[in-house]
């Protein structure tokens, strides 16, 4: 069995960049749609990474965005570790923004099966 080039291996990995960038950009339109502020897209820190946070009145939200061609496989997407990952990437957000503190928090996930289908939100993800 052959295996694949290193050049069709870096264009698999572009592809899924870019369709990743193109998920969030429509997860933040969605999201700008339903009321949410976004407050910072791609925020990372060496131990997390947050893809959107979005805030509403008083409610920080952090936002895992997935692309995948069917819900199921986008909802089981993330994994005890990236939620941990994401949380400790929040608290350093708050952090380092303390107008953030005291704000409610808020786990979300925003599944894109489909750049022709609306983004399904699930609320409150975990805790």
């Amino acid at each position: 069995m052959a295996h694949p080039s290193k050049n069709a291996l870096k264009r698999k990995r572009r592809r899924a960049y870019f369709r990743g960038r193109a998920a969030e950009f429509l997860a933040a339109s969605a999201l700008r749609m339903k009321g949410y502020h976004i407050v910072a897209r791609g925020y990372r820190k060496p131990f997390g990474e947050i893809d959107i946070i979005a805030r509403r009145n008083n409610l920080l939200v952090a936002i895992e965005v997935k692309a995948r061609p069917r819900i199921a496989e986008a909802a089981e997407a993330v994994s005890p570790k990236q939620r941990r990952r994401i949380a400790r990437a929040l608290e350093a957000f708050v952090m380092e923004r303390p107008k953030f503190d005291g704000f409610n928090i808020r786990f979300d996930v925003l599944l894109v099966t489909s750049f022709w289908q609306w983004p399904r939100h699930i609320e409150g993800a975990w805790e």
